[in-house]
């Protein structure tokens, strides 16, 4: 699908000194929206660039989250380089780095030096604690942040049978804050807009992931006077389905459909409130049903007498369902074996439509091309005062 519409961050250019997974996120995003994202990677590239899966010998998890960007390759050891990149920065509107608090002052890359002779410069630092605060200087990995954050024992408390946190292999950390990255960073852009003057932002992992903790951070402080009801799975006869007969007519066709109006008048059941506090008994006798029959039976039946349900679905068949494909969300980047499929922008514009872009860059692909025109330019005040030591060490990536 093409459009002549312009993107709505076409025009935008955005520095990405960003490395591993949250800071690459959010740039991606910003690509997909039209920005030109001109990703600074070391000698060598970036070492996701090697992370399986392999396609063809290349990373399509590296491909994931850099597809639509601009690859420049420099030695940050080199005050040469280094100057030139201060240098492109006088040229960006934005700058996105995730290296760990304090890497980017003694390569020269900090705010307040690629700010300086200017003020309309959006800087975004993602890092795991943030910038400030005990943890700050504090190595974090996504799992490191999910134990910290509360989430594996809130997530513990809710599951039946088990004595220790979960084992887990989906960043939501690094995802999560890519996301928060990517929307203050526009919030930013339009600030800059309308009022002329740019903006430091600092997003911290642990916070993102507290941000997700809404009902659980108030409970701890005013808890309910009952358990709360939790979204359970029942059994079919291949697999498992989740159904949420939680409103009153809801419940009434999940009555009738089941074939036992008496619940209707049962104490346990015939208030929302009693139906939250008895859920694991409605939902056993749900179970007695939806255990005979098949997945894909079941949530035909339940869907279609109007009462939420889905049958449980691997990745694979996820990004094949008739849903995904009528809104194209899967699009294809690469061409021959090196192809694979990318998921674009959980939201749709009606004017332009913001695929991921087609092509992963290979290491240093536009070097020349972007840092030519700048190497021998000046920009006043910008220097390498902090004295750059060519630290490549990153954040909690």
């Amino acid at each position: 699908m093409t459009s002549t519409t312009p993107k709505p961050l076409d025009g935008v250019r955005v520095l990405d000194l960003t490395r591993i997974i949250s800071g690459p996120y959010c740039t991606r995003l910003l690509a997909d929206c039209g920005a030109e994202v001109l990703k600074i990677e070391p000698a060598g590239g970036e070492h996701m660039r090697v992370k399986e899966p392999l396609r063809a010998g290349k990373s399509t998890y590296f491909g994931h989250f850099n597809a639509g960007k601009k690859s420049i390759e420099i030695d940050f050891r080199s005050e040469e380089d280094l100057s030139a990149i201060r240098k492109l920065a006088a040229t960006c509107d934005v700058v996105v780095e995730n290296f760990r608090p304090g890497v980017v002052q003694d390569l020269g890359l900090d705010f307040p030096t690629l700010s300086t002779g200017r003020k309309d410069l959006v800087y975004c630092s993602i890092s795991g604690f943030g910038q400030t605060g005990p943890r700050s200087r504090h190595p974090a990995y996504a799992p490191i942040l999910h134990a910290l954050s509360g989430h594996d024992l809130a997530a513990m408390t809710y599951a039946e049978d088990v004595d220790k946190p979960f084992r887990t292999g989906i960043w939501y950390a690094d995802l999560i804050g890519g996301l928060f990255a990517f929307s203050a960073i526009q919030t930013a852009l339009i600030g800059q807009l309308r009022h002329g003057t740019g903006q430091y932002i600092d997003v911290a992992l642990m916070d993102s992931m507290i941000n997700l903790l809404v009902l659980e951070m108030q409970e701890v402080q005013t808890p309910s006077s009952f358990d709360r009801w939790l979204a359970t799975p029942v059994k079919a006869s291949d697999g498992h389905v989740i159904a949420v007969p939680i409103t009153a007519k809801i419940f009434e066709r999940l009555a009738d459909l089941l074939d036992h109006p008496e619940w209707k008048d049962d104490v346990r059941f015939n208030t929302q409130l009693e139906r939250e506090k008895n859920w694991p008994v409605l939902m056993a006798l749900v179970e007695d049903w939806t255990k005979v029959r098949t997945a894909a039976e079941c949530e035909t039946a339940l869907m279609g007498a109007g009462i939420p349900c889905a049958r449980y679905q691997t990745v694979a068949e996820a990004i094949k369902d008739e849903q995904v494909t009528a809104r194209e969300l899967m699009t294809d980047v690469g061409t021959g074996p090196e192809a694979f499929k990318v998921a674009n922008l959980p939201f749709l514009f009606a004017g332009a439509p913001l695929p991921v872009g087609s092509h992963v860059p290979a290491v240093g692909e536009h070097t020349g091309a972007v840092l030519d025109p700048v190497r021998g330019t000046a920009v006043p005040g910008v220097t390498a005062a902090n004295g750059a030591n060519g630290s490549q060490e990153a954040s909690h990536v």
